[in-house]
């Protein structure tokens, strides 16, 4: 503690107040005692189960549940007895916001090893291995194309802390898939996740196909990229029975019980159906009103950086370069909390949800837990960190960004294609594409591209598949969220080398971690899927690049999502004037000409840009 305050006051370390705050808990006016710890071990052991459980303990969960075995006398009893009736606790203090997320996973935790022990005695009876009568079958699926399950993880922990039979197919699971076991297993709910944007269309697809197919099986979204606007405009009209956003997995369950309440469902389903029929109603309105400018006029008001007044840097080499087993200490210091505490639903920013007196219950727990992990993922080194960056010549031309074998610029190497903002002006604000922020090759500057990937994932399904099969899915959804963090952090220090190294256009650079995470800095990293450059297609011409697959071993699924999903790759521009923004809708001549210089059909454009499409495909 002593070292811990004086690194604070001294300055000494980089991490000095997260690693004060790991212990602050334990030393706040005083240290409890073993026997005030353990005082709960006293109680009769159906109120120490109920205790292990709301509290999240496991330490003592084998011991207890084989007292209550002997107790009871039958398997079954313990689980639809002292268990179920602890989970229901946990449920009732989730449901009233009195627990928070990461609690309630602990308790599940418990749960799980709790019925793994008594699972070879419920077989040798032959009495089953789960609760008699659950409250509903749910079917859970990450979308084709897509990698990523953390929070369709999380709401499937959650829905079986509340006795839902979750049935998990895991990720990138195609359409035919998820019907057929949805068929064969009767299930009651099927639930969709995704994250990139291309799931959206997967999802819509899945509603389509749901309704030829006959199915009446109400319909779940989930997923950073959906939305309830996403939902009732774009995935409900293609599905004749309900079809429900599920914000996060605190209303999972709520949702879940209310569609398969024989009292409540009818009231709850037609209060869906009008807030989403008002939703594109309003919708519809408010697109009338919107006017996008036609394509000449969006690129007659493109951003122009003023000429003359920087010559561009050129990068320390050209060509690519790479980076194995990086350094994973390296990227500790530059984490950025606040989105590890968003995915486990914690609301706030770090570090004052470790002190408020919400969140400060449920978040320094998890943080130190994350601590304790990044630790040993660390020092075992459990994960290995790579990455490869690239630089080439480069010259816009309209809204491409061409690049160039070598700075003869005479052979073509590549086309970035980039999109441009195309809402209509009537002030000096201008129209923005990427290819803006690199000089034209009419100009007589010399001018270049940058492009990275990096991962932190290898090395995590193992690590993940090792907390699995102890039964611990807290552990394992922690480690793919700092592993999420970690990638996130690699691509940050990979972008501060690049400024002050690599391409050195910042090389007295000196700024501190919350001036990081606040992108106080000069250049931009784009990655094709974000609102600058939403084509994910992009990322096969920056993966052919740097040829990431073969260098790093990072993939590319069919609907362009980086496995291992703790990934992060982009284009980096130099320029002082470079900025983030959204491109927002587009009209059919922005989308036509877009695909003519992709090369790709207009109606494959639009798939893959659905959700910036400012028309409704197929109408007039």
């Amino acid at each position: 503690l002593l070292e811990r305050v004086e690194d604070v006051v001294l300055n000494r370390r980089a991490d000095a107040t997260e690693r004060l705050l790991a212990v602050a808990d334990s030393v706040r006016g005083r240290t409890a005692s073993k026997a005030e710890d353990l005082a709960w071990r006293q109680l009769p052991v159906r109120e120490r189960l109920a205790h292990a459980l709301v509290e999240g303990i496991d330490a003592f969960v084998v011991e207890d549940t084989e007292e209550a075995r002997q107790e009871l006398g039958r398997p079954i009893d313990v689980i639809e007895g002292p268990l179920m009736d602890g989970m229901n606790d946990v449920g009732d203090l989730f449901g009233s916001g009195r627990m928070f997320l990461p609690q309630v996973v602990k308790s599940a935790r418990v749960m799980k090893k709790a019925v793994a022990y008594l699972i070879p005695f419920l077989e040798a009876e032959k009495a089953g291995s789960t609760v008699s009568k659950p409250k509903g079958k749910v079917l859970m699926a990450t979308v084709k194309g897509d990698v990523h399950d953390i929070g369709k993880n999380i709401v499937g922990v959650v829905l079986q802390c509340n006795n839902y039979d979750v049935i998990d197919l895991g990720v990138m699971v195609p359409c035919a898939k998820i019907l057929e076991t949805a068929r064969r297993e009767k299930v009651d709910l099927i639930g969709l996740s995704g994250l990139i944007t291309p799931s959206l269309e997967e999802m819509s697809f899945v509603a389509e196909e749901m309704a030829r197919e006959g199915f009446d099986v109400p319909l779940l979204i989930g997923g950073a990229t959906t939305s309830r606007v996403h939902t009732a405009v774009k995935i409900a009209p293609r599905y004749p029975h309900p079809v429900v956003h599920v914000l996060d997995a605190s209303r999972a369950v709520g949702v879940a019980g209310s569609l398969l309440s024989e009292t409540r469902k009818e009231e709850f389903v037609a209060g869906v159906a009008a807030e989403y029929a008002e939703i594109r109603r309003v919708r519809a309105d408010r697109n009338a009103g919107d006017r996008l400018g036609t394509l000449a006029e969006a690129r007659a008001a493109r951003f122009t950086p003023a000429a003359g007044t920087i010559t561009p840097p050129r990068p320390s080499f050209l060509g690519t370069q790479e980076f194995h087993d990086y350094p994973l200490a390296e990227l500790v210091e530059t984490i950025d909390w606040t989105p590890f505490f968003q995915t486990w639903e914690l609301p706030g920013h770090y570090p004052a949800i470790l002190t408020d007196p919400v969140t400060a219950k449920a978040a320094q727990p998890l943080y130190r837990d994350a601590l304790a992990l990044l630790q040993r993922i660390v020092g075992d080194r459990l994960l290995t960190a790579r990455a490869v960056i690239g630089f080439w010549p480069a010259s816009s031309d309209g809204d491409d960004i061409q690049l160039w074998r070598d700075e003869n610029r005479q052979g073509q190497l590549a086309v970035v294609h980039t999109l441009r903002q195309q809402m209509a002006r009537s002030d000096a604000r201008r129209n923005y594409a990427l290819s803006d922020f690199v000089a034209t090759g009419a100009s007589g500057s010399a001018d270049y591209l940058g492009g990275f990937a990096v991962t932190t994932g290898h090395g995590l399904d193992r690590l993940v598949g090792e907390f699995e099969r102890a039964n611990d899915d807290y552990s394992a959804i922690l480690a793919k969220a700092l592993a999420d963090r970690l990638a996130e952090a690699f691509a940050e220090r990979m972008h501060l080398r690049v400024r002050r190294e690599f391409w050195g256009y910042s090389p007295d650079e000196t700024l501190g971690n919350d001036q990081l995470v606040a992108e106080a800095y000069q250049g931009i990293r784009p990655a094709p899927g974000y609102p600058a450059c939403p084509d994910h297609t992009e990322k096969a011409t920056l993966f052919q690049l740097l040829d990431a697959t073969s260098r790093i071993g990072i993939g590319l699924t069919e609907s362009f999502a980086m496995t291992p999903a703790a990934a992060v790759s982009g284009w980096y521009f130099w320029h002082p004037e470079a900025r983030y923004f959204g491109v927002g809708k587009i009209g059919r001549d922005q989308l036509s000409d877009y695909a003519r210089r992709k090369g790709m059909s207009i109606t494959e454009a639009e798939r893959w840009l659905a959700p910036n499409l400012g028309y409704e495909r197929g109408s007039p």
